[in-house]
């Protein structure tokens, strides 16, 4: 029985010696057994872990490990975002799409994988589950691979299948996968679904993360015809689309009949949903976020969000000011893509107000030391609860009066004046 191969998780972090470099799966993949028998072990020194956002606790991160375990995100998560900020842990901006050839060209050089697989199947192949993104590259450019085999981890499709015998060394566990439900709908939540469901036309593919905004944008989608998804990631939200024939990728010329993606977060539901279901093909981002690649997805429609965007159209999404929050992860590669498809829509969304309604995010400036993650020449479809405005093909001061009339109305006195002062329009 390949059971009787099961080790304790402190045996298969055994394995690692001083000094490695190790990439750790993330999201509900984070093998977070193997991580606290990591930061358990006194005698590891040196050791570099480059990650993408991980879920769940995360014993390594805590500063009395600071000086023998770096932490490198290559998209930051909420665990993650104080130690980067403390200068405990590193932060690697680079697009999602660019992240499996730093892998794959020892840029990024890899001694060992930390992940999390499903059980082995009877022809001998754990599956990466819930997430495929940049792992699959991590698992085939390391040397080591150490795993949490976990009897809950979904079994999934496409390119996320590991032979078991690459498998160094695994513990057995059988616990739940962290879940994200969604939050309650607020009313700018509400109208903004609105206004972005509208602009999803018959025959659309589709492109949109976790959050608010998108469940809003999706619950509105009832009525389109022929959906298609081809996206980094999707959550529960999909799944009442598909069920009810509204997403049916029959109009995608690429990966047709199937959704394409290369993880998922959500609750049970949508991890019962893409265990074991031909329909969902999981892919290495490279693949899923090649730009050459959607721009041949016609009515491709990218929705993503932002932090702030100025009066000139650049959009901060990865920092509020010096304080990184995320990553740049695909946002650009999308944006450009669907840009670029034949009938495209490029869309960045996101509410008028941050912080509690007293913090406008339409500016006249980023805040001082904001990542631009999607460029004034790249940017399309602004929408807020207050309207949707497409900057491309406008000038700074066309750019300026749209994106005003969009923002909260509390905010747009000053940000008239602003612009007076600094452009003189």
């Amino acid at each position: 029985m390949w059971q009787d191969r099961a080790v304790s998780a402190a045996d298969v972090i055994g394995h690692l010696q001083s000094g490695m470099r190790c990439f750790v799966h993330g999201a509900a993949a984070t093998p977070t057994p193997l991580l606290d028998a990591l930061a358990a072990d006194a005698s590891l020194e040196d050791v570099t872990l480059y990650h993408l956002h991980l879920d769940g606790p995360l014993a390594p991160m805590a500063p009395e490990h600071a000086e023998r375990i770096r932490s490198v995100s290559l998209f930051t998560g909420p665990g993650c975002r104080v130690p980067v900020a403390e200068g405990r842990a590193d932060y690697l901006p680079v697009f999602l799409s660019d992240i499996p050839r730093l892998f794959g060209e020892r840029t990024l050089p890899l001694d060992a994988v930390l992940v999390q697989l499903s059980p082995p199947d009877e022809h001998g192949f754990c599956s990466l589950g819930t997430s495929v993104d940049v792992a699959r590259a991590a698992v085939d450019a390391a040397g080591i691979v150490l795993a949490e085999i976990n009897t809950r981890m979904p079994r999934t499709h496409g390119e996320a299948a590991v032979p078991f015998s690459q498998v160094a060394a695994f513990t057995l566990t059988d616990r739940p996968l962290p879940e994200h439900g969604g939050s309650a709908e607020t009313p700018e939540i509400a109208q903004i679904g609105e206004i972005v469901a509208g602009l999803v036309d018959h025959g659309a593919t589709l492109q949109m993360g976790i959050g608010g905004i998108p469940d809003a944008v999706l619950a509105r989608l009832t009525d389109k015809l022929e959906l298609g998804v081809h996206t980094e990631m999707f959550s529960d939200g999909l799944v009442d689309l598909v069920r009810a024939g509204v997403i049916t990728n029959r109009e995608k010329p690429i990966s047709r009949w199937r959704i394409a993606t290369s993880f998922v977060i959500g609750t049970r539901r949508v991890f019962d949903f893409v265990d074991d279901n031909p329909l969902v093909g999981f892919h290495g981002s490279q693949w899923t976020n090649d730009t050459l690649l959607i721009r041949k997805m016609p009515k491709m429609t990218a929705i993503n969000s932002a932090l702030q965007i100025d009066l000139s159209g650049q959009v901060a999404a990865d920092s509020l000011g010096f304080r990184i929050y995320s990553g740049i992860g695909g946002q650009m590669d999308f944006m450009r893509g669907a840009a670029r498809a034949p009938g495209g829509k490029a869309i960045i969304a996101m509410p008028s107000m941050a912080a509690g309604g007293t913090v406008s995010r339409i500016v006249m400036g980023l805040t001082p030391g904001a990542g631009v993650v999607t460029t004034r020449g790249h940017i399309h479809w602004v929408v807020t609860e207050y309207g949707a405005v497409n900057l491309h093909g406008r000038t700074l001061r066309e750019r300026a009066d749209l994106l005003i009339g969009i923002a909260h109305p509390d905010a747009r006195d000053e940000l008239r004046r602003e612009v007076r002062e600094v452009r003189h329009f």
